[in-house]
C-alpha cells in the first residue's frame, strides 16, 4: 500500500459520499444532497485527500474562521486502509498546512 497525501487534493462528490458512508456507517448521499466540493471550497481553509493509487482511502477537512482559527473535522478512512497510520498522517498534513497558512 503506497499512500499519497494531497493538500486541497481533487476528488469527486460520488467518491466522497461513498467514503463518508463507509466511514460513518450511513447511507451514501448523492451530490444533490451533499455536495462536498461546493462545501469545502466555500467553508474550508483546505482539506487533505489520501489515495492508494487512484482510490480515495482517506480525507480530513479543515474549516476555518477566515482569520487565524482552523480546526479538523470529517476525518474519514476507508475500511481497507485503517490501522495503517493514514488518519495520523492526514491530521499531520492538515496541521502543517494550516500553520503554513498562518492559523494557530
Amino acid at each position: 500500500m503506497t499512500i499519497s497525501y494531497t493538500w486541497r487534493g481533487a476528488f469527486d462528490n460520488a467518491e466522497m459520499n461513498g467514503l463518508h458512508a463507509e466511514a460513518f456507517e450511513t447511507r451514501a448521499f448523492d451530490e444533490a444532497e451533499w455536495n462536498w466540493a461546493e462545501l469545502v471550497h466555500r467553508h474550508s481553509l483546505g482539506w487533505v485527500v489520501a489515495r492508494d493509487d487512484a482510490a480515495l482511502v482517506g480525507f480530513v477537512n479543515v474549516p476555518w474562521d477566515g482569520l487565524v482559527h482552523a480546526w479538523i473535522q470529517d476525518t474519514m478512512g476507508a475500511a481497507t486502509a485503517r490501522r495503517h497510520g493514514i488518519g495520523a498522517e492526514l491530521v499531520a498534513v492538515a496541521v502543517r498546512e494550516a500553520r503554513r497558512a498562518g492559523c494557530e
